[in-house]
């Protein structure tokens, strides 16, 4: 809030005028360009050629006077440190860190002579140097010293410590010109102390060796002041005035108890030693003792500082909100200088008085002195004998002119009129406008908001013109106009602007500003708005005011002033839009002549006047407008038919009556001489002819022949002897009646109407008929409301107590002699009217029924029930109760209501009204008084927010009017909603505040009931935390299994979905917004709901099915509505429910679907479809085969099957014998056809000709086979015996084959329902990053960099680090790295495991500088790139061959580790346990490898393994308890396998580093107290058959199910002689899980074998094969006695694949953890992470560069550089990310998965065919659906906005700074340089060649490399 200092009788009307008022978001006559580099610090304006120039954080622009931008500089992040003195180079300054560059100083530098001017641009960067750039272009760099020296550090180097400047000229004493540069930088302790003092002089022309730019040089003057920190200077402003140069600046005050204060210094430009150096203290009262913003302006004409001053928080330097404007006269501030330094010259620094005046600042040794009083001139800028630097006593004090409530930041002046005008900026983004009066006082007259999320910052700047304010804000630059006068259109508007700026030009008729108006300098041109005394050129009076229509005469029209005129100009009128009339001018009166009668547009209907406006114009433009009124006395008459004359001599206008004539007029005379004139002249009204009065009654009854008599006056102005007519007005139907007339005494007349019967047919007792007398063809007036009153006794009066109630003067009776009594007119009473009324007749009583309390009101209709509330007093009994009445209620004759009384008992009666004396009446029905009670209620509870249906039974409730019966819950309504009966009402809970017990009660009127001890519970309102699944189909019914708290309070929870028609959005889309309200009426219209019920299945479950809707609508919402509370799908999970299309179900006989589809038993029933699983499970389905069940098996996207039962079910339809099958999905339900069993086809009979044929074929086969048994029946005896053998085995091995398939089948999803439950497990085991990068960096490295240290003499370790820092520094020089990287890449001896070992240490060196690393693997990948584009860019980056590649490798690895950490790793880790359970479930070969539940056929285990699962209970030591552990495992593993086993259960919340190995233990089998026996792999116990040793397992124990065991250490004697070491899961096998994924798991199990297992080598020595569940295939030759056998084994063999069905059902019990790893990698509902956005923009602007549109050469780089580069090798080795062990057998499952990812991103279509290896028909139908998955996701990233490289910087500056200290980068460097050693000659050589490199000196700098690092002998 802003005030003024005004004088007080202002402050009141002031008070409204700074109220806040809501501000727009900006106004729009402000423009506005947004810029990057927030915040904005500097702004600065070329006025000559309109350009300006912004200086940010890291950014430089220029732009045009209409804020279009010209050129942009990005002046940072560089490389800077606050240890370091630039130029800064990682080598010499390992603290370097990329760091923003804020600008600090942006300066015009004028040109010299024919040399352009410049731009000084001073940042915060290398410790503040400046640097030059041209003002015409800002992108070219006229001068920066690339070494800099410590004299040319000018700005301060931290952000929040201020620097100002100001370019000068001045001529030194040898005559030449030095143009410098005056510096006000505040303290910083950043970097070194280099004393740089507060004020310094910089150096800009000329700049002559050894002179440079910018230099502190010792003949230039500064300012010297004691400890710099001490005051902590903060400048604010430097200006120039005449011969001075000023600082404004605010210190900690030497002598005010270390305050902070405002002061002023002044320096003479011409003085290089500032000798001249005085300062002085700025007061502005009110406690504002901080300067903010200041702008040196004039005053009254006179210089002046205007300072934004700020009230500082205690004594420090920090602002509070309360803010001022001061102004200080610049002569003022002179003399108090002047005055200072006097006093300080001569008189010792005091005044007169002796009072201390002046003082030497900033704790100076000496003091003033005394010199004689000729110095002061003699020294007007001081000399070296003069004390200095002065500082005065006293301050130069200000009123403020306006103060405010928020900071006020920035001020800028200008003068208008001779008015000052003060621009204020605000910490709210406001720009406020002032008039500051020549008394130092100010008005805030207007306020624009420019940017209301920052505050306006100090450099506010006026254009050339003065007419645009540029404003800088956090990062928007705007230009606001001073004004906007143009904006007014009108002078009222621009007046009431009160812009100090606007004024009313009148001969223009614009608002404009004062130059702007031609004739200003002339009287009365222009009206200022800002001068309230001064008014728009107004009308005050028209004369006529008002004229006849009918005439022409002279308007005179007066004004208060008029504008100067010369003598040929003129003005004139214009009446409405008629032609322009000239006008006179006579002083300040103006005379116009009227229109012509024939001119004016016609009246308006219904109006007697109108008003037109006058125009005052010159030329075109309108001066002034009035209004004249003309009015038609014709009109006036017309509209009073009734009475003519009265209307026109009684209105306002001058209108007179000619009576004779019947004519209104506004002349003075009748064409008949008569005349009556207005009331203004002479009596008027009473001259008028008229009749007055009824001499007769008016009340005249209808149905009698009546006569009335009229009475007149006035009528003496007829003459002629025509005949006077009554005139009776009825129903719109004139009556004509001849008058009799007759004159009187008193001059009036009496007219007697011939008799008449008069009649209406309006259904109401009296009918006003109006009345008149016309002689002739005139009308004579009547008084207005003159009238009969016609009256009919029949109308409304239906019994006798209305007809006696009729008013008397009617004379209505109750005739009872004619055939019906009525009520009519005593004299058409054709019988004796009635003296009394019959008794009172009671037609119907409500309610029928009340409470025994009474208290309600009971209404009785009938008739004759009185003629007054009187007759019925104290008559009324209800069931023999007295029942009084209430008056207001009662209605004659009618209706009675009364009171109901308490009774004591419940009772029945008639209800009796009694009127006088007469026998009273009697209600046909009884009154029943009931005692309603109240039994209970349902539910007895409900949510907060009300909307429960409560039903409260109870008995008799029907009592009295249901209107009037309420039920309450405590003190709140309990809305009833339905029909009440006799036993129970519903009503409907509100919402309340707080949850517990309340009463409920029900008012039966006033009659309260309620139920004891029974209560209605407010309980927490329910609360939705998971909804799933997220989606259905159209056709609904999917059930949504819905949790949470407080469901089961919720009677009857509905599911709700809101739709609306698709064309309706297509009807929005093209109206957009500018529909009709009807049309938006029509479309709200057009919404629907479709909801379903819910079931409640307890307080924290309910299912609801989906509501169906239409294929043709779009879904716009879905809820769960729970009574009152509303709950949006999109609230629970975090996005919209979604509806698909129904799924498709193809006939199972798609030929013909109405034939059969045959079946043969035992089999499966196959469904084919489309989307089958997009909104659906397979246990949400249900398939019906006649009246039985088929068990679905098995669903996925394109298939269904099922198994139905042995037997063909029977059929539910009466049509046909056959069962349909029947798919059912949700409320989807589709008929597939009949099916009928192949064993139905044998009970057909056969045709006679199919006999025949098929007899004809068996006897023609049946020859030929006889033929060839007779011809080969020798040679084949002994084939056809073993043809015979084999047909037996394949018939067995086929009935094997299909109980294998059912039960394989079977155990699918029961195996899926064991793993969801089990598979749950602990947290996420993620390995740290730095073991993440060792085996992402360096796979199969036993001793990767990362763990090893440097190993160096200590002697020789100071030296190598330091040659390694320096190779440090040359890798961070891009043209060495890359000369490098291609030098070692062109050599032959450099392998690809080189390649990527050196990549990898690159990654490491340079881990800190991640940034870097990443434009320089750019810079490598576009030269990949271009040699690609010549060969084939297909193959880019489809194997690591070069560096780069592996660099990209690392890079991604680098980039995604949160990614894994947050979102992959755990549905990663998730899949490993799922493989991992399930593996391990099933019967594994410890020797082979080979499992029975795997996805690989190659590591199937084919053979049908007999086992069983068993539990054994091991015995868990924790602490000093002993706990026992249930553990399953089979009796068919080895001992080995059981210890994993074990392992895996009792350390299940550990990670696989944690826990022991499984050979560092013993298995001990415990029974009873003594009996412990230790199992091995292998002992003395083993099996041995021929060259075979079996390993030992526990069936070979024979361990039973139960048996307990535990693990104990092993002891040392035995840890090298047991076997089983061989075969262990734990740390060897780990080991040798780290190799290089490239290489194949038999390479490490050789390696193996060959390094740890040396008993395995005794073994073979000793002629012994080990083998665990089946023997390898590799046999050595078999004797010839046994090849028969062999045959047979064969054969046994011959059909391998029944058990492939294994394969399967593995894949579908890891369908779901496989699809959760492929979402979470491809799924673009979360934002992808920033490096793959990243990389594909650059993969897309490499393909565009170089012409590439083929979007399939694309998608293969993304393929390549993402899916198979990163993510395969992720999803093959989970170890790499989890600390996991990872087995051969789970290995196997992983590189299927791995390979079906491989194949999804492929963009090759997937073809399938027999001769396809089974891991990739396994996937087949998944893959389509996984390519849509990548392609969508290429596709979602390339449609997203770009732009992400500055959130790259920023991600990798963070990465940079997280994970480096991570990094062992001396090992690295180390590592790195024997590669240099190896090739050094070459990779020198490579430097030499290189200009470039030349010129850095790179060669050398590697030559300082070697001999430090190695002592090399080198060229140095």
């Amino acid at each position: 809030m802003l005030a003024s200092s005004t004088p007080p009788f202002l402050l009141f009307p002031l008070f409204f005028l700074f109220l806040p008022t809501p501000l727009t978001a900006s106004d729009s006559s402000v423009r506005w360009v947004t810029l990057r580099g927030a915040p904005l610090c500097h702004l600065a304006l070329d006025a000559q050629a309109g350009l300006l120039y912004v200086g940010g954080v890291d950014h430089l622009y220029q732009l045009t006077s209409d804020l279009e931008l010209m050129s942009h500089v990005k002046t940072g992040p560089h490389l800077d440190s606050v240890d370091c003195v630039p130029p800064i180079s990682l080598k010499d300054c390992p603290s370097a860190k990329p760091t923003s560059n804020y600008n600090k100083m942006l300066l015009l530098e004028a040109g010299q002579g024919e040399e352009p001017g410049t731009l000084i641009v001073c940042g915060s960067l290398y410790y503040g140097i400046c640097e030059k750039r041209s003002l015409s272009n800002i992108s070219q760099l006229v001068y920066q010293s690339s070494n800099p020296l410590d004299n040319q550090f000018v700005a301060a180097n931290d952000p929040f410590v201020s620097t100002v400047g100001i370019v000068l000229t001045t001529r030194l004493a040898s005559g030449q010109m030095l143009r410098f540069m005056l510096v006000g930088r505040g303290y910083t302790s950043k970097g070194f102390p280099f004393d740089i003092p507060p004020i310094t002089t910089r150096r800009l022309y000329p700049v002559v060796l050894p002179h440079r730019a910018f230099v502190q040089e010792e003949e230039l003057g500064r300012l010297f002041i004691g400890s710099y920190s001490k005051y902590d200077t903060n400048f604010i402003k430097v200006v120039a005035l005449d011969d001075h140069v000023y600082f404004l600046f605010t210190r900690v005050a030497e002598r005010y108890r270390a305050e902070y204060r405002t002061y002023v210094s002044r320096l003479c430009i011409s003085d290089r030693k500032f000798y001249s150096y005085v300062e002085v203290p700025l007061l502005c009262h009110g406690g504002y003792n901080l300067a903010r913003g200041a702008w040196l302006g004039r005053h009254s004409g006179k210089p002046a500082l205007f300072v934004t001053m700020t009230a500082g928080w205690e004594s420090t330097s920090m602002a509070t909100d309360n803010s001022a404007l001061c102004v200080y006269g610049m002569a003022e501030l002179d003399a108090m200088i002047k005055e200072a330094k006097e006093s300080c010259y001569t008189r010792g620094g005091r005044g007169v008085k002796g009072q201390e005046e002046a003082y030497i600042a900033y704790s100076r040794s000496y003091n003033c002195l005394n010199l004689p009083k000729a110095s002061v001139s003699q020294c007007p800028c001081g000399c070296e004998h003069t004390p200095n630097p002065i500082a005065s006593v006293g301050s130069l004090a200000a009123t403020p002119a306006i103060t405010a409530t928020t900071q006020l930041t920035a001020v800028a002046t200008t003068t208008e009129t001779g008015h000052t005008v003060a621009f204020v900026g605000d910490h709210e983004g406001r720009l406020h406008k002032v008039l500051v009066r020549p008394d130092g006082s100010g008005e805030v007259y207007g306020t624009v908001l420019v940017d209301s999320d920052s505050a306006v910052g100090p450099d506010l700047l006026l254009d050339a013109s003065q007419q645009n304010l540029f404003v800088l804000t956090s990062n928007r630059l705007s230009k606001v106009p001073v004004s906007s006068c143009h904006t007014n259109t009108d002078c009222q508007s621009c007046l009431a602007t009160r812009d100090l700026y606007c004024g009313w030009c009148v001969l223009e008729g614009r608002c404009s500003r004062q130059h702007e108006c031609e004739r200003h300098l002339q009287a009365n041109h222009w009206i200022w708005s800002f001068d309230t005394s001064k008014q728009c050129m107004t009308v005050h009076s028209v004369q006529p005011a008002n004229q006849s229509k009918d005439e022409q005469t002279q308007v005179t029209l007066s004004l208060a002033q008029l504008p100067v005129l010369s003598a040929t100009e003129s003005l004139s009128c214009v009446f409405h839009h008629l032609p322009p009339q000239p006008a006179f001018i006579t002083g300040t009166s103006i005379t116009c002549q009227s229109p012509a009668p024939e001119l004016l547009p016609p009246l308006p209907t219904g109006r007697d006047h109108m008003i037109l406006p006058v125009l005052l114009k010159f030329g075109h433009v309108t001066i002034t407008t009035a209004n004249m009124t003309f009015y038609d006395c014709g009109a006036v008459s017309r509209l009073n038919q009734t009475s003519q004359c009265l209307a026109c001599v009684d209105s306002t206008w001058k209108c007179n009556w000619c009576p004779l004539d019947q004519q209104c007029t506004h002349r003075d005379t009748c064409a008949n001489q008569h005349i009556i004139l207005n009331q203004r002249d002479s009596s008027g009204p009473g001259q008028c002819p008229l009749v007055f009065g009824l001499q007769s009654s008016a009340v005249v009854p209808v149905g009698l022949t009546s006569s009335v008599v009229l009475k007149a006056e006035n009528l003496h102005i007829y003459k002629d002897e025509a005949q006077y007519v009554c005139v009776v007005d009825i129903e719109g139907v004139q009556v004509n009646l001849t008058a009799d007339v007759q004159k009187t005494q008193d001059n009036t007349h009496t007219f007697t109407c011939s008799p008449h019967r008069f009649d209406y047919a309006a259904s109401q007792l009296v009918y006003s008929a109006a009345i008149f007398l016309r002689t002739g063809t005139r009308r004579i007036d009547a008084l207005p409301g003159l009238q009969l009153q016609l009256y009919n006794c029949s109308v409304g009066q239906s019994d006798c107590s209305q007809c006696w109630v009729v008013p008397k003067e009617y004379g209505c009776v109750w005739c009872t002699g004619s055939t019906a009594p009525s009520c009519v007119y005593n004299q058409t009473c054709n019988g004796i009217p009635s003296e009394t009324c019959p008794p009172p007749q009671i037609t119907q009583v409500h309610p029928l029924s009340g409470p025994l309390e009474g208290g309600m009101l009971v209404t009785i209709s009938g008739s004759n029930l009185g003629m007054s509330y009187h007759d019925v007093v104290g008559g009324v009994t209800v069931a023999g109760v007295d029942c009084p009445l209430q008056p207001e209620e009662y209605k004659i004759s009618t209706r009675v209501v009364c009171m109901l009384q308490a009774s004591q008992k419940q009772r029945a009666g008639p209800v009796l009204v009694t009127t006088g004396k007469g026998p009273p009446g009697k209600s046909a029905m009884n009154f029943n008084y009931q005692d309603p009670r109240i039994l209970g209620l349902l539910p007895d509870k409900g949510p907060l927010s009300g909307g429960t249906r409560l039903t409260i039974k109870g008995r008799q409730l029907l009592t009295g009017q249901t209107s009037h019966l309420n039920a309450f819950l405590g003190t709140q309504h309990c809305y009833i909603v339905e029909e009440v009966s006799d036993s129970q009402l519903v009503c409907l809970t509100l919402a309340r505040n707080q949850t517990g017990k309340v009463p409920i009660r029900v008012l039966f009127s006033k009659a309260e009931r309620s139920i004891p001890n029974v209560t209605f519970r407010y309980v927490d309102d329910p609360v939705i935390m998971d909804a799933m699944p997220t989606e259905s189909f159209y056709a609904g019914g999917r059930v949504i299994l819905v949790s949470g708290r407080n469901l089961d309070v919720v009677q009857q929870p509905i599911m709700s979905v809101w739709v609306e028609p698709v064309d309706v959005q297509r009807v929005r889309r093209r109206k957009r917004l500018a529909l009709f309200n009807a049309r938006q009426q029509a479309v709200v219209n057009t919404m629907d709901t479709v909801s379903e019920h819910c079931s409640v299945l307890s307080s924290s479950q309910m299912t609801c099915p989906t509501p169906s809707v239409p294929a043709d609508v779009k879904v716009k919402g879905v809820w769960f509505q729970m009574d009152n509370v509303r709950i949006n799908y999109e609230s629970i999970k975090g996005k919209s429910f979604t509806y698909h299309p129904n799924p498709r179900l193809f006939p199972l006989n798609r030929e013909a679907p109405d034939a059969p589809y045959y079946f043969k038993a035992g089999g499966v029933l196959a469904v084919e479809g489309e989307d089958l699983t997009r909104a659906m499970s397979r246990q949400e389905v249900t398939v019906l085969l006649g009246d039985q069940e088929c068990e679905v098996k098995t669903l996925d996207s394109t298939h269904l099957y099922c198994e139905p039962p042995e037997v063909q079910p029977m059929s539910v339809d009466d049509s046909s014998r056959l069962p349909r099958l029947q798919v059912l999905m949700g409320y989807l339900q589709v008929d597939l056809g009949m099916v009928q069993y192949d064993s139905d086809l044998l009970l057909l009979p056969i045709p006679l000709g199919a006999q025949i044929g098929l007899g004809a074929g068996a006897a023609v086969i049946l020859l030929s086979v006889l033929v060839v048994i007779l011809m080969y029946r020798r040679k084949s005896k002994q084939a056809l015996r073993d043809y015979k053998k084999v047909l037996v085995q394949l018939e067995t091995l086929e009935i094997n084959v299909g109980d294998q398939c059912r039960k394989e089948f079977t155990d699918l999803m029961t195996e899926m329902m064991d793993l969801s439950s089990d598979v749950g497990g602990p947290g996420l085991p993620l390995l740290d990053y730095r073991t993440y990068a060792e085996r992402v960096f360096f796979p199969g490295h036993q001793a990767a960099p990362l763990s090893r240290h440097l190993d160096l003499p200590e002697f020789r370790r100071h030296t190598v680090e330091q040659g390694l820092q320096q190779l440090n520094n040359l890798l961070n020089n891009r043209l060495f790295l890359t000369r490098f990287i291609h030098t070692l890449e062109a050599q032959q001896g450099f392998s690809q495991r080189d390649r990527g070992y050196v990549a990898s240490l690159l990654t490491m060196a340079l881990h800190d500088k991640l940034e870097y690393f990443t434009e320089v693997m750019k810079s490598l990948l576009q030269d990949l790139v271009q040699q690609y584009v010549v060969k084939n860019p297909k193959l880019m980056l489809r194997r690591t061959e070069t560096v780069v590649e592996k660099m990209l490798t690392n890079w991604m690895s680098i980039c995604l580790y949160s990614f894994l950490k947050e979102v992959a790793g755990e549905p990663l880790y998730m899949l490993y346990r799922a493989i991992k359970y399930q593996v391990d479930k099933g019967p594994v070969d410890a020797v082979t490898g080979k499992a029975k539940r795997t996805l690989n056929d190659s590591h199937l285990l084919r053979e049908d393994i007999d086992y069983c699962a068993v539990t054994l209970t091991v015995l868990v030591k924790n602490g000093a308890e002993v706990q026992p552990c249930p553990v399953k495992v089979l009796d068919t593993d080895t001992i080995t396998q059981v210890k994993d086993k074990i392992l895996d259960q009792v350390y299940r919340g550990a990670a696989f580093s944690q826990r022991p190995a499984a050979d560092s233990l013993d298995l001990e089998w415990r029974s009873g107290q003594a009996g412990h026996l230790t199992l091995s792999d292998d002992d003395v116990t083993a099996v041995v058959q021929g060259r075979w040793k079996r390993l030992n397992t526990l069936q070979h124990y024979k361990v039973p199910d139960g048996a307990t065991v535990a693990l104990v250490p092993r002891s040392q004697s035995s840890s090298g002689t047991r076997v089983n070491q061989v075969f262990q899961t734990g740390e060897s096998t780990s080991l040798a899980d780290r190799l290089e994924p490239v290489r194949s798991r038999s390479i490490k199990k050789q390696l193996l074998v060959a390094v740890e297992t040396p008993m395995l080598e005794s073994e073979e020595e000793e002629g012994l094969r080990l083998w665990h569940l089946v023997k390898s295939s590799e046999d050595p030759e078999i004797p010839k006695h046994r090849k028969s056998s062999m045959r047979e084994r064969e054969r046994a063999k011959a059909i391998p694949e029944i058990y492939l069905t294994r394969l399967l059902s593995m894949k579908g019990t890891l369908q779901k953890f496989v699809d959760d790893v492929f979402v979470a990698i491809l799924s673009t509902k979360r934002p992808p992470p920033i490096a793959v956005r990243f990389f594909f923009d650059f993969l897309d602007d490499m393909a565009e560069k170089h012409g590439i549109d083929d979007p399939e050469t694309v998608h293969i780089w993304k393929t390549n550089s993402l899916p198979l580069r990163f993510w395969v090798n992720i999803l093959k080795n989970p170890q790499f990310v989890l600390d996991v062990q990872v087995t051969d057998s789970i290995d196997a499952v992983l590189s299927v998965i791995a390979q079906t990812f491989i194949d999804s991103c492929t963009t090759s279509e997937h073809k399938v065919g027999r001769d396809s290896p089974v891991n990739k028909l396994l996937y087949a139908r998944e893959i389509p659906r996984y390519k849509q998955l990548v392609e969508r996701y290429y596709s979602d990233i390339h449609s997203a906005a770009s732009g992400c490289y500055q959130e790259m910087n920023s991600t990798l500056t963070e990465l940079s700074g997280s994970f480096a200290s991570e990094m062992n980068s001396l090992v690295a460097l180390h590592e790195l340089y024997k590669y240099i050693n190896k090739y050094y000659d070459q990779v020198i050589m490579s430097l030499e060649e290189d200009n470039s490199g030349q010129k850095m000196q790179l060669a050398y700098r590697l030559q300082q490399v070697a001999a430090l690092v190695e002592n090399k002998v080198t060229d140095l």
